[in-house]
C-alpha cells in the first residue's frame, strides 16, 4: 500500500514526499458511552489511511484518492468546498486548522488505505487524522495531539453534519501498540491499558455483515435525545448531575414514571454499560479474558434490548458466537449494520469463522467479511 501511495505521487506530482499513516479504530466496551460523557475502551488497528504529501508553494490544495480515482482541487478558503464527499474532510481538517490559527498553506497528496469502508472501523476519523497530523507536521503548526483529535471531530461536525463523540478521532491520534484506552469523553483523560490477547491464546476477530440500514441516522439522533431527556428529568432532583454517565441506578429509578418507556430503556442501558465497563477493566487487569468477554455478551444484549441499535444479522452473528464458545462477542459502532467484534480462543478460531460464514449464508444469502485485527499504534509519520 505504502509503495503503491508514493508511486502514484512521483507520477502525479513528481519527487520529494512524506509519508503518513493514521489507522482506524476498534472499541473493545463503551458503546454510544461517548457523548454520554461516559469511558469508552478503543483501540487502533493495523488498518490505516496512508497519506503521501508535500507542500507545493502555491495557494490550491491538490489530492488524488487511489481509491476514488479522482483528483480534487480547492482554495483555503471556506467558500472552495470541494465536490467530491471524500474531499471534504481534508478541506474541513485545512479549515479546521486555520480556524485555530494553523499556517496551513498550498499542497499535493496522493492518499489511500486498507480500512475497509462501511465497516465500522472509522475510516473517516482515519482520513482526518491522517491529514491533521501530516498537516501539522509539514508546516509545523505545533498542534498537540489532543487538539488534532479535537479538529478532526470538529470537521465531521461542521463539514460532514455528523455529530459525532471524540472517542474515533483520538484512538486514531494516541493509540498505542499492546495498548487500549480507557478514555473519559468528558474530560479527555485517559490511561492505556495493556491488551495482548494473542499471548493469552486469543484472537480478535471482526465479522462484518455488509449491511447498513438506512434509519441509522435518525435512530441515532433519538437516542441521544432519550438520554438528554433522562437527565433533564434525573438534574430535578440531583441537579450536580451533567451527564447520564453521572447518574446512579436508583437515581433513574426515581424518575421511571416521569419520562417515557423509549427513554427509560436507553438511560438504563447507559447507567448499565458504565458498570461492565468498570467489571472489564477489572479483568483485563488479572488477565482474565473469560470475565472481560462475558461483559461483551451482556453489552450485546443492552444494545440489542434496550438501547435497540442492533439488527437481525449483528444479533444472528452474536449468537453463532454465543453456540461457538467463543470468548466475547458483541456489536460493535452506531449500529443498524456493520461488524460484531470477537473475542476468540486461537483452538476455537477456525470452527467459529466457519460456522459464522456458513450460517450466515444460508440465512442471509451472503457470507460476512472476516477481518482479522492487531492493536497497534496511531497516526505517525512513516
Amino acid at each position: 500500500m505504502q509503495n503503491i501511495i508514493v508511486s502514484k505521487f512521483k507520477e502525479i506530482f513528481g519527487t520529494g514526499c512524506a509519508l503518513y499513516a493514521a489507522p482506524g479504530r476498534v472499541n473493545l466496551i463503551g458503546e454510544h458511552t461517548d457523548y454520554n460523557g461516559g469511558y469508552v475502551l478503543p483501540g487502533a488497528i493495523d488498518k490505516a489511511i496512508y497519506v503521501a504529501i508535500k507542500p507545493n508553494g502555491g495557494a490550491k490544495a491538490r489530492i488524488f484518492s487511489v481509491q476514488n480515482d479522482e483528483m480534487a482541487e480547492f482554495r483555503l478558503c471556506e467558500s472552495d468546498i470541494p465536490a467530491f464527499q471524500w474531499a471534504r474532510y481534508p478541506f474541513g481538517v485545512c479549515m479546521e486548522m486555520i480556524k485555530r490559527d494553523g499556517r496551513v498553506e498550498g499542497f499535493d497528496a496522493v492518499v489511500s488505505g486498507d480500512v475497509p469502508l462501511g465497516a465500522g472501523l472509522s475510516s473517516s476519523a482515519a482520513l482526518c487524522s491522517a491529514f491533521a497530523f501530516a498537516l501539522n507536521d509539514i508546516f509545523g503548526c505545533g498542534f498537540e495531539r489532543a487538539e488534532l483529535a479535537l479538529i478532526g471531530q470538529s470537521t465531521e461536525h461542521n463539514y460532514e453534519g455528523v455529530k459525532c463523540g471524540i472517542m474515533d478521532q483520538f484512538a486514531s491520534i494516541f493509540g498505542r501498540k499492546g495498548n487500549i484506552i480507557r478514555l473519559n469523553c468528558n474530560t479527555l483523560d485517559y490511561e492505556y491499558i495493556p491488551f495482548d490477547p494473542e499471548s493469552a491464546g486469543y484472537r480478535l476477530v471482526l465479522l462484518d455483515t455488509r449491511v447498513k440500514h438506512e434509519l441509522a441516522s435518525s435512530a441515532y439522533n433519538r437516542r441521544r435525545e432519550s438520554c438528554e431527556n433522562a437527565v433533564e428529568a434525573i438534574r430535578k432532583r440531583h441537579p450536580e448531575v451533567e451527564v447520564l454517565w453521572d447518574v446512579e441506578p436508583d437515581w433513574l429509578e426515581e424518575v421511571r414514571g416521569e419520562i417515557s418507556a423509549e427513554d427509560f430503556k436507553r438511560a438504563e442501558y447507559v447507567t448499565g454499560e458504565k458498570q461492565r465497563i468498570q467489571c472489564f477493566c477489572e479483568a483485563l487487569e488479572e488477565d482474565d479474558y473469560e470475565t472481560a468477554g462475558e461483559m461483551m455478551y451482556l453489552t450485546h444484549e443492552g444494545l440489542s434490548k434496550l438501547y435497540e441499535v442492533s439488527c437481525p444479522e449483528l444479533d444472528f452473528l452474536n449468537e453463532v458466537a454465543c453456540h461457538e464458545s467463543v470468548t466475547g462477542s458483541r456489536m460493535m459502532g452506531g449500529g443498524f449494520g456493520g461488524c460484531t467484534i470477537n473475542l476468540v480462543g486461537a483452538d476455537r478460531y477456525d470452527a467459529f469463522v466457519d460456522a459464522a460464514k456458513t450460517e450466515f449464508a444460508a440465512k442471509f444469502g451472503h457470507e460476512p467479511s472476516v477481518y482479522d485485527v492487531v492493536i497497534s499504534d496511531g497516526a505517525r509519520k512513516l
